[in-house]
């Protein structure tokens, strides 16, 4: 039977401080109930402290992630990091992370596509599998969306926490692991959300800063309109070309961006909502970070065969939907 790239083991991690709607209230002109109404979200995590980025949750992620499974850091063949706030333009933080893990027989690279990033490694990480290249190959997925949110902008500080999970790439020979994928990009929906300075185009200067250029902008409606449909569309283009019914749907696992786009996704997939993964409400959107983060939470409940679609929405545009069947009964993990 042809090799498939399977999840063997999934781990998160999640900052200890909660910015709560309540306490958004004193900052910013908004209230929960708003908040609420729009968006789902309760409560978002944020990384404190001193010199803590990206690669902080994510050693702890990897870390977590190898002793549930039993390995020592060197058997990882590749690492790959997923997520617009690495720690430092370069080097990579897939490097700085094999390096504080000890992983010294891996490479590894960051990949940047927004929210959709967390499927396009997963994706990439799984031909690497498929090819036989390679045994055993790391997924992070995170974001620490507080470096670059204006806390005077109601319009995206309501909506973005920090988080990062990851999850374990192994050859599978029964069928198993990521089936099928669609992904797509469309570059002319930069306008409507991005980071206009810190890059090559817009360089970092005095006037960038003090016009607060390095923090997210984003045109609400214009990118709800997008990512409603788009993530919904594509869900259910999955489901079809692989002739799969809700019926044989165990989970969704949709990106945690805004529960009305959660809700369009389901209801266009035809799946009730207890076959949907939400925490949107505690952990806000976390980017890269949401999909692993929600695998991690409800892992005690998959189990080994379970179908899954993986479904996301991104930044400048990008989008895209995931088959797999899940490799082994998370009752029995960690």
């Amino acid at each position: 039977m042809k090799v498939t790239a399977g999840i063997t083991a999934v781990n998160g991690y999640l900052p200890e401080y909660r910015l709560t709607n309540q306490v958004l209230e004193t900052m910013v002109d908004t209230n929960d109930a708003w908040i609420t109404e729009r968006t789902g979200i309760k409560e978002r995590r944020i990384l404190t402290g001193k010199d803590q980025g990206l690669s902080v949750m994510a050693i702890e992620a990897v870390k977590g992630l190898l002793k549930k499974r039993g390995i020592g850091p060197e058997e990882i063949d590749l690492m790959i990091v997923a997520s617009v706030t690495p720690d430092r333009v370069f080097p990579a933080t897939a490097n700085i992370v094999c390096d504080a893990i000890g992983a010294k027989n891996a490479w590894g690279f960051d990949l940047g596509a927004a929210c959709s990033g967390f499927l396009f490694a997963l994706t990439t990480g799984a031909q690497f599998i498929e090819s036989g290249k390679h045994r055993k190959v790391v997924v992070v997925g995170g974001d620490k969306m507080s470096s670059i949110v204006d806390y005077e902008d109601r319009a995206t500080c309501i909506i973005f926490g920090d988080g990062c999970g990851a999850v374990l790439l192994e050859p599978n020979e029964e069928g198993l692991g990521i089936r099928d994928s669609i992904l797509r990009s469309d570059g002319s929906g930069c306008q409507f959300l991005h980071q206009k300075a810190g890059g090559s185009w817009h360089q970092t200067s005095e006037r960038t800063v003090e016009s607060k250029e390095h923090y997210i902008y984003q045109e609400g409606k214009a990118v709800f309109k997008f990512a409603v449909t788009n993530m919904a569309d594509v869900s259910a283009e999955i489901m079809e070309k692989n002739g799969l019914t809700a019926d044989d749907v165990a989970w969704l696992v949709p990106h945690q961006a805004n529960k009305r786009i959660i809700d369009a996704t389901a209801n266009r997939m035809g799946l009730d909502a207890g076959k949907v993964m939400v925490n949107i409400e505690k952990y806000g959107n976390t980017t890269s970070g949401t999909l692993p983060l929600c695998l991690w939470e409800w892992e005690p409940r998959l189990k080994k065969g379970d179908n899954i679609i993986l479904s996301a929405f991104g930044g400048g545009f990008t989008w895209g939907a995931v088959w797999l069947k899940w490799a082994y009964d998370g009752t029995h993990a960690g």
